[in-house]
């Protein structure tokens, strides 16, 4: 059975507590996370995501140029699976020794940047869609989380970018095998509702070496927590949040196509207008 997942509380310094407690160690797991993300498949040809992701990139139109925001090993950079050469995915994360992996993704050389997915080395609106999957919630501090959806949001075309976040969620499934703590630890209730807390990594063993253990920082949503926070960022953006209406006048918003709960994660899909 997997460790529990430990409740934590975020120093003050969350640059210093994110460097400790997310990216050092990513850095020493890489490639036995990477082999468990798609163990049976190392060429990718036959790893499908789950329904939401695969609609979202079966549904691009042929031509676009995306951005994956925390790719780690490049798991989604070959999709859509059916037709890799009709959309072009880059790959950007702080983690050098996953880029190292998520470079030949699928076989075939892809172009991938080390960065922050709070840095912001594009031209906005550079890109046709961008995915953030399972990396907004390494971020230790609301404000953090909103920044990284904000760069999200200039990332994009503003005219018809698409986008798709997902977080890891409170509520887990029977197939999660984790227990979550029941105890909340954010001071502030009434504006992070989710809750810090440490999953543990297990580092293979072997004859010779005990296994290790590395606790990574994870911030687990609440139910409607991931939608209320791209409303936030988008609107101190100054976006419209809704739909596009004839009235509109001159301005820019974003619609939130759908949101929802998969395989113990929130997601949120938002594609972008202007008038």
């Amino acid at each position: 059975m997997a460790p529990s997942v430990i409740s934590t509380i975020i120093s003050d310094n969350a640059l210093k507590y994110e460097d400790t407690h997310v990216h050092s160690i990513y850095e020493q797991i890489a490639p036995h996370f990477s082999s468990t993300r798609y163990k049976a498949c190392s060429q990718l040809t036959h790893c499908q995501p789950w329904p939401v992701i695969a609609a979202f990139l079966s549904n691009l139109p042929s031509g676009w140029v995306g951005l994956d925001s925390g790719t780690g090993n490049g798991k989604y950079l070959p999709l859509p699976y059916e037709n890799p050469s009709r959309v072009w995915t880059i790959g950007l994360d702080r983690s050098s020794n996953l880029l190292k992996i998520a470079r030949n993704a699928g076989g075939v050389y892809r172009e991938v940047i080390r960065a922050d997915v709070l840095d912001h080395p594009w031209r906005k609106g550079s890109f046709d869609y961008a995915i953030s999957i399972a990396t907004i919630h390494h971020l230790a501090t609301y404000e953090r989380r909103k920044q990284a959806v904000q760069r999200l949001l200039q990332a994009v075309s503003p005219s018809h970018g698409r986008i798709l976040i997902y977080v890891w969620a409170i509520e887990q499934d029977e197939l999660s095998k984790r227990e979550i703590p029941t105890a909340y630890t954010s001071i502030d209730e009434e504006e992070q509702p989710g809750r810090d807390v440490f999953v543990p990594w297990v580092l293979s063993s072997n004859s010779r070496t005990e296994a290790q253990i590395f606790n990574r920082y994870y911030h687990m949503f609440a139910k409607g927590e991931l939608t209320q926070l791209v409303s936030m960022a988008a609107k101190e953006m100054g976006l419209h949040v809704g739909e596009k209406t004839e009235n509109a006048g001159s301005r820019r918003g974003i619609e939130i196509r759908m949101d929802g709960w998969e395989r113990s994660n929130y997601y949120v899909e938002l594609r972008c207008w202007t008038s």
